[in-house]
């Protein structure tokens, strides 16, 4: 197999959540236990760091990595969803693993992957360890996928776990209030291995609070630190502020277990995050023809609320925007500025929610726009129709933002 059929092997043959949703969804640390024995348990040669919330955890993720590199570690990192490059997912030093080593890995481990059968998470978050610890990383940052408790990432003994944040999404999983959410995500807290979270909540506190002193694991709470957010980053978004805080909480604590890193290294790893780890769509500001073009992948409520204070500032607003079926589409629609030009478009996946229904959706609390098949041609619509002093945003879902990402990286290379 070259790389275009090994992604196709994966896609076709493993349950792929991002494409059919809860069909996918495998529980449960079985599957992960059977593939890192028969792989000689990568996971267990490398030091890590375990980072699981509802919104925040993937900037978190780069952001702690950035730094990390910027003190002259050799980091792994691994994150999810990709937007655009299957191989984003897995990172050395900010470069994705190269195309021969995931064919390489599906060719050699394809007898053993046909008969545990795991999911596509499953099976990329065994490449990623293997990956690790054949690179020798002094520590790897890994965002868990769904959740925490049963996710495949938790087979993971963490140097520490950060938990970003709580809110209501993947509720058919995970609960249908904070505090149940908040149980599942405390599942990565270890042993004696610190955690810090990034936001406290009346709803949540005592449950991380209990888990802590289960398992006798030193707790800090990023929001109550002394020391402000203040430091010059390259993610925009006012939310960044409080990944900012979370990561700065997670560093002292990492110094106190002996880990080096200066204040310089803290000050050029945020300075140079994207550059650094190759992070996109957090805020992400660019321009094409002319336009000034802003892409975010906060894909539910929580995540929306989180920069819709920076969205309603912007002048002469044109909103690309589609969701997927399994968030809470409603109040996410309900969040959005009614001045705004809107571009409803779906992302080409079986989750996609349709542009028309979007279109009706929006219409039904006040947004005004037109239904489009395909975010190409809802973004060619909005850069046509802004003027020079306009600003086009385009959101709704880790999908649309990669699609469009795409899109526009063709075209201004073209």
């Amino acid at each position: 197999m070259n790389y275009s059929e090994t992604i196709q092997y994966l896609y076709s043959s493993q349950p792929v959540f991002h494409m059919i949703g809860s069909a996918a969804y495998k529980p449960g640390l079985q599957n992960m236990q059977r593939l890192m024995l028969a792989m000689g348990n990568p996971h267990t040669q490398f030091r890590s760091i375990h980072i699981a919330g509802t919104n925040g955890k993937g900037s978190t993720a780069h952001l702690l990595a950035a730094i990390l590199q910027s003190a002259g570690y050799r980091v792994g990192l691994y994150t999810s969803p990709h937007l655009v490059d299957y191989r984003e997912r897995i990172r050395t030093d900010g470069k994705m693993i190269p195309k021969c080593e995931v064919t390489c890995f599906v060719r050699r481990h394809k007898t053993l992957l046909e008969d545990v059968r795991p999911s596509f998470f499953e099976t990329t978050t065994a490449m990623a360890f293997s990956w690790f610890a054949r690179q020798k990383v002094n520590i790897a940052v890994v965002e868990a996928g769904l959740g925490g408790r049963l996710d495949s990432t938790n087979i993971i003994k963490p140097c520490l776990s950060i938990i970003t944040n709580i809110g209501l999404d993947h509720t058919e999983f995970l609960g249908s209030t904070l505090s149940q959410i908040a149980a599942e995500k405390a599942g990565i807290i270890k042993n004696g291995v610190p955690v810090v979270i990034g936001e406290r909540n009346s709803d949540t506190a005592s449950v991380f609070v209990s888990k802590a002193e289960a398992t006798g694991s030193p707790l800090v709470f990023a929001d109550e630190r002394e020391t402000e957010a203040d430091c010059e980053c390259q993610l925009k978004g006012v939310y960044q502020q409080k990944n900012i805080r979370t990561v700065l909480a997670a560093i002292d604590v990492l110094r106190q277990q002996g880990w080096s890193v200066s204040d310089e290294a803290v000050r050029q790893g945020l300075l140079h995050v994207c550059d650094l780890t190759g992070l996109q769509g957090r805020w992400q500001q660019l321009t094409y023809n002319g336009k000034r073009v802003i892409l975010d992948t906060g894909h539910n409520s929580h995540g929306v609320r989180a920069y819709i204070d920076d969205l309603k500032k912007l002048h002469g607003l044109h909103v690309v925007f589609g969701m997927v079926s399994d968030k809470d589409v409603n109040v996410v629609l309900g969040l959005l500025p009614p001045k705004a030009k809107y571009y409803f478009t779906q992302a080409q996946i079986h989750r996609a929610i349709a542009a028309a229904e979007m279109q009706r959706m929006g219409a039904e609390v006040g947004l005004r726009g037109r239904a489009y098949p395909t975010v190409q041609k809802a973004i060619e619509a909005a850069i046509s129709e802004a003027a020079a002093d306009d600003t086009v945003f385009i959101g709704g879902s880790n999908y649309v933002v990669g699609e469009a990402i795409r899109c526009l990286t063709e075209r201004l290379r073209g």
